[in-house]
């Protein structure tokens, strides 16, 4: 038997904080006490916040450790280890690894088929005790692509899938309807001249006429073998939220839109934005900026993108701004983990996986000083 206890703590629980402490026994949560009393042998944790490990469910974060510099291959295994690492001291202990499916076979670069190897490396780490948190795989099928049914079909119910993502990159659409807001983002990134550019948009618009409408299939297909919950990306209008209603999306990534985000609650999906947006101030892509769906109830979760150390961050911004801190831990706590049908976890109950974080409050930030995944401490 192995117990820890987290005494004089600020406790956040689902929907209040207490002043009191926590017992981890044998990777569950076995009780939770009022007071601020310290056990012989617990952890002090001095009025610091205790509450869920956080759950992620969108995270690009991996790619920047495969390829930290253009065109460098780094060995996947570092890879993956280090930003497993990274993600548990930032107070992370679920996470699902954004892994693109859907290639075009004459580009290179961000281009290449990679989810099959990189999902098998990180499961096989996994198998070896080798990763600190608990991982699972997100596959963003790009429908505007010529290789997604192929690369989708290499995946089976074995492989932790929990996320299927919709994705459209096409230009003109969904993220990218600014024409001027892509090329700036392709030249910038890609070093484009004003003719590639032009016959970049012009190949991508083939390719989706070509495979757009079986690509969509195959991904709604694809999900329910896999037993992976649906979302959408990029809602814009009400007409895509619709369109997602009917394939069985459960949550709506970075809708784009205050029509999308309102609609998406109409239909009964949940709205997540991005923790860059929201502490920034705005989207770096000129879509809706989070803080303003926040401040309108139409936002659910949060999911640190391409930043980490973003998520608690957010979290802590919204209770904030909320006026209530046990809300805003539930964006990036319970409410990620009820979106994937991941009933174990998300929140502090008896009997519920003793996934914990320990944070004390700095300014409008959070450092984490503690990281318990099913009761062992990683961090």
């Amino acid at each position: 038997m192995t117990e820890t206890i987290l005494a004089n703590a600020t406790v956040v629980l689902s929907d209040s904080v207490i002043a009191g402490s926590i017992t981890l026994r044998d990777g569950e949560i076995v009780d939770i006490a009022d007071g601020r009393s310290v056990p012989a042998g617990a952890v002090n944790c001095e009025g610091d916040l205790v509450m869920p490990g956080l759950v992620e469910l969108h995270t690009d974060n991996l790619e920047r450790h495969l390829e930290p510099r253009p065109k460098v291959d780094w060995p996947h295994a570092a890879a993956i280890i280090a930003h497993d690492a990274e993600l548990c001291g930032v107070g992370i202990t679920t996470v699902f690894d954004a892994l693109r499916v859907g290639s075009v076979t004459k580009k290179t670069g961000e281009y290449k088929q990679y989810a099959r190897e990189v999902a098998s490396e990180i499961l096989d780490l996994r198998a070896r005790a080798g990763l600190r948190i608990s991982h699972y795989i997100h596959l963003r099928a790009e429908t505007c692509s010529e290789t997604l049914v192929s690369e989708l079909a290499s995946f089976t119910v074995e492989d932790r899938v929990g996320i299927v993502s919709l994705m459209d990159h096409t230009p003109g659409a969904r993220q990218f309807r600014n024409l001027d807001k892509l090329k700036e983002y392709y030249q910038g990134k890609h070093g484009m001249s004003d003719r590639d550019f032009e016959g970049h948009v012009a190949a991508q618009l083939a390719i989706k006429d070509r495979f757009g409408a079986e690509h969509e299939r195959a991904s709604v297909e694809g999900a329910k073998r896999l037993g992976a919950v649906l979302a959408s990306h990029d809602d814009t209008t009400v007409e895509h939220v619709v369109t997602s209603k009917r394939n069985g999306v459960t949550f709506a990534e970075f809708p784009t839109t205050i029509e999308a985000a309102r609609s998406c609650h109409d239909h009964g999906i949940a709205v997540m934005m991005g923790a860059p947006n929201l502490i920034r101030g705005g989207s770096h892509s000129g879509n809706v900026a989070a803080h303003q769906l926040a401040e309108m109830d139409l936002l659910d979760i949060v999911s640190s993108d391409y930043v980490p150390a973003a998520l608690l961050s957010s979290a802590l911004l919204l209770g904030d701004l909320w006026g209530d801190v046990a809300r805003g831990i539930r964006t990036v706590t319970e409410a990620p983990a009820k979106a994937t049908a991941l009933h174990d976890r998300g929140v502090l109950e008896i009997g519920k996986r003793a996934d914990v974080i320990r944070v004390k409050r700095v300014g409008g930030t959070g450092v984490v000083r503690g990281v318990w995944v099913k009761g062992n401490r990683v961090g």
